[in-house]
């Protein structure tokens, strides 16, 4: 029988890369059924209208969901399973509902529903009714009940808020990439405390109403590690690179031996700081792990105290089953090497006996990595408490990316509800026809929906914990996230649907509990209604300015009144050119040196200009900039706070004048992505001292805070 995988279409076995999607004949329509049942879909939109997804595409993405559609006979084999499954079923694995609204529940008439509530008590809804949830039921985590006379049935029913809180007041703040912004305190690359200090300051100086951050996951170990905050190794910890050595509680109370080699090693952090800041300007992530992780082993023999001891012993207890499992994967990396799918095949599963067994052996490097992020927990938690004393309205907005390491923690961890052998990313479009791989597997909706979205909860839960607000990477994702199958090019991949009534209770569940704003990174490609639904929930998007054109106009500038409020507003983000290499036209002319132009440069500088220009008429148009004068940063965020923006972001690079991107898509090594200081025009480097009394950034402050009719705080005030 003819298989739909065609061995002569697999480039594993060809050693060709498959043809693009849109060169391939339309699947047959029983494997499009088949594919529509279990939320992956048979066609894109590039851009320029409906593209097929080729049938060999949606076999390995079926496959990934346990689905076998090799074969038409296969096919037909699992349409009729899953329609007898659906069939068999009195409840979904998981129903999630908002609170205030009375909620339908397909069960057969005569059966019994009860709800047993997360904090104890039960609700039991007599027969002979319409089968109807309350809608006074109260928020959480419950488990639904079904009986008829035949069988019993339950599924967790989350109940969610309708709508989360809104922003009290307009506000700006700095975006950073905490590793640039250094203090003469760091080790080499800033820290938990430069956090605290960036907060201070910004706060009580210049009346800044949050400070949005990269992702500060636990980085997959190894030297050279990759140094891009999107790509951890586990998005449930923070990485406690980021840690301020000295304080650490008992850092004064270690015994005198071991003070004079901590006082060595600060020494030889402080040379390193010099060597960034003074000579290469790079930050050395691994050195400066190197150092720390010798101080920390010296602490750990420190004793603590009873206080700190139960301190620490509720924050495992409360951490639980994640905790105990991304400590022993730190501890068998250590060992084996970070990327767990080459360790023994005894190990490969955090559930083996030989798991159990390597515990133990290892006991103690596993309680240092518990101890560890015990560690970067209490740091982190009084960063946030330091930026709501500086009387920040929101905080520290803490940022959640899209996805984890295959190789790393929680790939392993979490490999029942990951898909295995997919990566995700972007589909061919106008602005990149390669499409996108980022090389980060995704949730399985149907196991996901099966734990009762449990992981996918408690991942919220620990992003939330010490934020005012959390950033969800590609939000979308939350909707459908294009899916591309191990061996394929980002051209054959497949978008997959998730529960997006589902993801996004869950997530307002979690961020209601927590008192957290939410903000989603909805740029590029983005299906109609999704922005409306995220605004609906009380969800805040993301709109940077040089985006902002109205397509149905010839993509003329929008012009301020025409921006949505329900946004963070930005000039740039870590991806994109500074404000002044784009003012200067630099971005063109450092793509141009890297080989990175689509076309000759002339036309790229032209565009450019022609961008600017356009720009600047708005802004001249709105009162913003003089005639005939040129742009500047200023008027460019005094446009921001002219739209009805709830937050307005500044890049703090911005405020002295850096150039250079912290990340440049398209190179790894032809640039050194996430490893530049903060620097001044010249690419100097700056520590937070010279950033805060840099002349720009107290002008620019108080540009924002004259536009909000507020006063900065008086020069000083602490």
């Amino acid at each position: 029988m003819a298989a739909f995988l065609d061995p002569a279409a697999d480039p594993a076995d060809s050693g060709l890369q498959p043809a693009p999607a849109e060169d391939a004949p339309a699947p047959p329509p029983e494997l499009v059924a088949l594919a529509h049942a279990h939320g992956v879909d048979s066609t894109y939109d590039p851009g320029s209208g409906p593209v097929p997804v080729a049938a060999h595409t949606l076999v390995a993405v079926l496959a990934a969901l346990g689905v076998d559609a090799s074969t038409p006979e296969a096919v037909r084999v699992a349409s009729e399973r899953h329609r007898a499954e659906l069939a068999g079923r009195l409840l979904p694995p998981c129903v999630v509902v908002r609170a205030g609204r009375r909620t339908a529940i397909d069960v057969p008439a005569e059966a019994r529903l009860t709800v047993e509530l997360e904090e104890g008590g039960c609700w039991a809804l007599p027969a002979g009714r319409s089968h109807w949830l309350p809608a006074d039921l109260p928020l959480g985590r419950h488990r639904l009940k079904v009986r008829t006379p035949q069988r019993e049935e339950s599924a967790t029913l989350i109940v969610a808020p309708q709508r989360l809180k809104g922003i009290e007041q307009r506000g700006w703040g700095f975006l950073a990439q905490l590793y640039s912004v250094l203090s003469d305190r760091s080790w080499g690359m800033g820290d938990l405390g430069d956090l605290a200090e960036l907060a201070q300051w910004s706060g009580n100086a210049l009346g800044a109403s949050f400070l949005q951050l990269n992702p500060l996951h636990a980085g997959l170990p190894g030297a050279p590690s990759d140094p891009s905050p999107y790509r951890p190794s586990s998005r449930r910890f923070a990485d406690p690179v980021h840690l301020r050595i000295e304080a650490v509680p008992e850092y004064p109370y270690a015994d005198p031996a071991e003070l004079g080699e901590l006082g060595e090693l600060t020494e030889r952090a402080g040379r390193l700081r010099e060597e960034v800041l003074r000579h290469d300007g790079l930050v050395d992530r691994d050195g400066v792990w190197a150092l720390k992780r010798q101080a920390l082993e010296i602490l750990h023999r420190v004793p603590r105290g009873a206080g700190r001891e139960a301190a620490y012993r509720a924050f495992v207890e409360r951490e639980g089953d994640w905790l105990e499992r991304f400590a022993t994967w730190c501890a068998l990396a250590e060992l084996h090497g970070s990327d767990w799918h080459g360790w023994s095949k005894s190990l490969r599963h955090p559930g083996s006996p030989h798991v159990a067994a390597a515990k133990a052996a290892h006991a103690g490097t596993i309680e240092f990595h518990r101890w560890l992020a015990w560690l970067v927990d209490e740091q982190l938690g009084a960063a946030q408490h330091a930026a709501e004393r500086a009387g920040m309205a929101v905080g520290l907005i803490h940022d959640l990316a899209v996805g984890a390491h295959p190789d790393g923690a929680d790939a392993w961890a979490l490999q029942d509800v990951l898909a295995e052998g997919i990566s995700v990313g972007a589909p061919p479009d106008a602005f990149n026809a390669h499409g996108q791989d980022w090389g980060l597997p995704p949730w399985r909706p149907d196991a996901l929906a099966a734990a009762g979205y449990a992981p996918y909860a408690e991942l919220l839960r620990a992003s939330a914990r010490h934020a005012g607000a959390i950033r969800i990477d590609h939000v979308m994702g939350l909707f459908r996230l294009w899916w591309v199958p191990a061996g394929h090019p980002p051209t054959q991949g497949a978008y997959v649907r998730y529960d997006a009534e589902a993801m996004l209770g869950v997530l307002a569940l979690e961020a209601h509990r927590a008192g957290t704003h939410v903000i989603g990174e909805d740029l590029g490609t983005v299906e109609p209604g999704v922005r409306e639904e995220l605004a609906a929930r009380g969800i805040l998007g993301t709109s940077v300015l040089w985006f902002e054109r109205d397509w149905q106009d010839k993509g003329a500038v929008l012009p301020p009144e025409r921006w949505r409020s329900a946004c963070l507003a930005t000039l740039t983000t870590h991806d994109l050119p500074s404000t002044a290499a784009r003012l200067s036209g630099e971005h063109v002319e450092l793509r141009h040196r890297l080989g990175l132009l689509a076309r000759p440069l002339e036309e790229e500088q032209a565009e450019a200009a022609a961008e600017l220009a356009d720009w600047r008429t708005e802004l001249t148009r709105a009162g913003l900039l003089a005639e005939g004068a040129e742009l500047t940063p200023e008027a460019l965020y005094a446009f921001l706070l002219a739209t009805p923006a709830e937050l307005v972001g500044v890049w703090l690079p911005d405020t002295v004048g850096d150039p250079r991107p912290q990340n440049l898509p398209g190179t790894w090594d032809q640039y050194p992505n996430w490893r530049l200081p903060v620097a001044d025009p010249t690419g100097a480097p700056l520590t937070l001292d010279r950033i805060a009394a840099a002349p720009g950034t107290r002008a620019l402050a108080a540009g924002l805070a004259a536009a909000l009719g507020r006063r900065t705080p008086a020069r000083g005030a602490a």
